[in-house]
């Protein structure tokens, strides 16, 4: 199929506008989009680019994005894909970090994306169900999944070790026959060379800030702690937050608790990936130090491009295997249990989601090994679980189509809340 650059565009916009409720509403619009409704990917190319994402550090639902677009134009195709997904969002979060930052809370904002969380929810059921109809073929498939989830869930292990446990597995039960054609691995050199591009792209600016400003200057700092950030957030946003939000409150004292806490229900109720709260921090922590709305602009900028630039780095160094690890037989077992492994992970954050919509407060439960999410039984939300029920009629049933199921839900949700 021939996609035009312009066709493309218009897509990648629309998704960048649309994509709220973290990972599992991003990678539900973009499994909706991309393989349902356009088929730019098919459901074999979006599984395993979805879990080639899964595997590296930083927010998996722009790479997978920058990876559609690569696949379909090469790196502009990459770079515009990746860059819509989140300059929507992160110009929403900046505004609104001006607003809160001169003004304190948002009552309005907050009413009106409060129904948008509760459509949502249906965007996020339907994808679950399509993702894991398709990739869960075998009983072994169903149990790796369900074991993913319980993992993830009930017992907080580190998502890293659910991935690599489910890939050693996938390995070791494959047949080690001949590879299914032959392939041809890209050229090493192409690999150093996009390396090293896009190394300098993302560490050349963060050196000369500390050259021109010195290391202990506010825009330094914040450029060398989202740097690091970059580089551990595997499992996306959910995996880092707690320690992201110990550093900037704790640590640094760049933000009080209560501002952490509500940068993050702003990140949650915007477009764009939630890691994206990193902007709300950086330019709390500017406008804190320096005094001025340009020094916070000048914080979140930084933040942005230390986030993200790693993000254009990983896929494009790495987007040119994906095909030729899928014809290895051993190694497309591991990303079938992977694959499978990433449905309860889904799972996993699709339910995370629905317990922060329909309670007011939910936490781990208990010290040990055993930690499931508990809510808070008597801060359930019953307009939040009607609406989220109407949101399923209007999209499954109805079929009235994303924008407009966002857009009754939200005004609905906004007067309820607001009035």
């Amino acid at each position: 199929m021939t996609v035009s650059f312009r066709q493309a565009l218009q897509v990648w916009a629309k998704i960048g506008c649309l994509s709220f409720g973290g990972p599992a509403g991003q990678i539900a619009l973009m499994h909706r989009e991309l393989v349902e409704d356009k088929g730019w990917l098919s459901e074999k190319e979006y599984l395993a680019a979805l879990n080639f994402c899964m595997l590296l550090p930083g927010p998996e639902a722009m790479q997978l994005a920058t990876y559609a677009g690569w696949k379909l134009h090469g790196v502009k195709g990459g770079l515009a894909a990746g860059l819509l997904f989140v300059l929507p969002g992160a110009a929403i979060v900046l505004s609104l970090s001006v607003l809160y930052a001169s003004f304190g809370q948002l009552p309005i904002i907050a009413a009106l994306f409060y129904g948008v969380k509760a459509a949502v929810l249906a965007i996020v059921l339907e994808a679950l169900l399509r993702v894991a109809r398709r990739a869960l073929k075998s009983n072994v498939d169903w149990a790796v999944a369900g074991l993913a989830f319980l993992a993830l869930f009930c017992f907080d292990l580190p998502f890293p070790l659910i991935i690599v446990a489910a890939a050693l597995f996938g390995f070791w039960r494959s047949n080690p026959v001949e590879p299914q054609s032959p392939d041809v691995l890209p050229p090493t050199v192409n690999l150093i060379k996009t390396t090293l591009l896009w190394g300098a792209i993302w560490l050349v600016p963060l050196a000369a800030l500390a050259l021109v400003l010195g290391g202990d200057h506010v825009l330094t700092q914040i450029g060398v702690f989202f740097s690091k950030l970059a580089v551990v957030t595997f499992g996306g946003a959910y995996a880092v937050l707690s320690y992201m939000a110990q550093a900037a409150v704790v640590d640094k004292n760049w933000l009080q608790p209560q501002q952490m806490i509500d940068g993050l229900g702003l990140a949650e109720t915007t477009p764009g990936p939630l890691i994206l709260v990193t902007e709300f921090v950086a330019y709390m922590a500017a406008y804190g130090k320096l005094g001025s709305v340009w020094a916070g602009v000048c914080g979140a900028m930084v933040s942005l491009w230390m986030t993200f630039a790693p993000c254009f780095l990983f896929i494009f160094a790495g987007a040119p295997y994906i095909d030729a690890i899928g014809q290895r037989p051993k190694l497309a077992g591991a990303l079938a249990s992977i694959t499978a492994a990433v449905v309860g992970v889904i799972l996993n954050l699709s339910l995370w989601f629905a317990l922060h919509v329909l309670f007011a407060r939910v936490e781990r439960l208990g010290t040990g090994w055993f930690r499931p999410w508990q809510p808070d039984w008597p801060s359930f939300d019953a307009f939040a679980a009607v609406l989220g029920a109407v949101a399923s009629v209007l999209l499954l049933r109805w079929h009235l189509g994303i924008i407009r199921t966002l857009m009754v839900c939200a005004g609905v949700g906004g007067i309820w809340r607001f009035f």
